[in-house]
């Protein structure tokens, strides 16, 4: 019996999307959805009262970070991650697999979750085989070391170990270990790689029967096989059999570093092939044009540090596209950032004031910034969700590609 339920409301026509409610032990989502991330049991630059505020239903906290600081114990003594930072509402907590991908093949190379298939990173696929390149993971059939970031000690984690750091976080859903691949990566290592994950996606599953007793704690596996289409249907389908005693997983997570211009068929490929009635969570993602990509194509859940991070650079999201608040027509721009957003950072500042936060280096910079690009993409994913209730998410699709740009 899963922790979670899920119901689907209505469907887009056409299409694999869906509207539904994904009722946790914590509260009831609507989706889609946007997960905000707070990595450290934080969104940072605001408290759990303003995250809550612009809208949001869902928190991500990140498993790797917390076990290294304060420590998956002090946290579970503390109530678990909800009582420790004081959110209300539902949590999840990602496995730590993506950190084998951004402390190892990727470390040091500045290569993002979402890649071009121009990037000079996707043209020199043997930087990834060079042994002597620095990086603070090792990759083992078992699991994987990590060197700490911050004081450079080390670790190995295993699937076991993730499971249960993330049952001591005490997040209402959580997920399996996995290897997170670059696209870069050629098939042979994608076909290892996805083997592993397979391995361990069952070995997670195993440990999190074991620990889940009380039936809080709802499990998802990450779909993985990179840029390949027999990779990642092979997946789907080996993770929608998996069963330990009887057991499935509980959703599923679509995970993986993507080029951009496959992004769509690879979570298509995958999507044709979850059961259905299982939500599904695109991992790492959540450019506008994105949120309406995976939402036609069926996901129900997204997470992204984007809105956030490019908030704290002075990037803001408008209706009609991002701009750069460092920009110097903006020192006396007495309008809001945007027009039709009811943000609380829009209903009592401009972009003048943000503009002199931002050049001034002030903190609440950070802060107004934060809750406007949250608002948008959180609000954006809610009107997404109703535009598939009232039959016009194409319409709407459109108008609002045409205009953001």
């Amino acid at each position: 019996m899963s922790a979670i339920k899920f119901k689907i409301e209505k469907r887009l026509k056409g299409k694999l999307g869906r509207a539904g409610v994904l009722e946790t032990p914590n509260g009831s989502i609507q989706t889609p959805a946007f997960v905000v991330v707070g990595t450290k049991a934080t969104v940072k630059a605001l408290t759990p009262e303003q995250v809550k505020d612009l809208g949001t239903q869902v928190v991500l906290a990140n498993t790797y970070h917390l076990y290294l600081q304060p420590g998956d114990e002090i946290v579970a003594e503390a109530g678990g991650l909800r009582k420790f930072m004081n959110w209300q509402g539902p949590t999840m907590t990602d496995s730590g697999g993506f950190q084998v991908f951004s402390l190892g093949a990727a470390y040091g190379k500045e290569i993002s979750k979402v890649v071009k298939i121009t990037d000079p990173s996707l043209m020199i696929p043997e930087r990834f085989d060079d042994s002597d390149a620095p990086c603070l993971a090792k990759i083992g059939q078992d699991g994987v070391s990590f060197k700490s970031h911050l004081d450079g000690s080390v670790h190995y984690i295993t699937p076991e170990k993730s499971i249960q750091i993330q049952h001591n976080l005490g997040a209402d859903m959580i997920f399996a270990f996995d290897e997170c691949t670059s696209p870069a990566e050629d098939i042979r290592y994608q076909t290892e790689a996805l083997d592993r994950t397979h391995r361990w996606a069952k070995r997670s599953l195993e440990e999190h029967i074991r620990l889940n007793k009380e039936n809080k704690i709802a499990l998802f596996g990450i779909v993985q096989g990179g840029r390949e289409e027999d990779l990642r249907k092979k997946s789907a389908k080996s993770l929608s059999e998996m069963e330990v005693n009887g057991e499935g997983f509980d959703g599923f997570g679509i995970g993986g570093s993507f080029a951009k211009e496959d992004m769509s068929t690879a979570v298509k490929w995958v999507n044709e092939i979850l059961p259905e009635e299982k939500p599904r969570h695109l991992l790492g993602i959540g450019e506008p044009e994105d949120l309406f990509m995976g939402i036609e194509n069926g996901v129900d859940l997204f997470d992204c540090v984007a809105p956030t991070r490019i908030a704290r650079n002075g990037s803001l999201y408008t209706g009609i596209g991002n701009i750069n608040i460092l920009n110097s027509k903006f020192i006396s721009d007495f309008s809001k950032i945007d027009e039709d957003c009811h943000c609380y950072t829009c209903q009592n500042y401009t972009r003048a004031y943000l503009a002199h936060l931002f050049r001034g280096k002030e903190i609440l910079a950070n802060t107004l910034a934060s809750i406007h690009n949250l608002y948008f993409i959180v609000s954006l994913v809610k009107k997404i969700r109703q535009s598939i209730l009232d039959d016009n998410f194409a319409d709407f699709k459109t108008d609002f590609l045409m205009r953001y740009k």
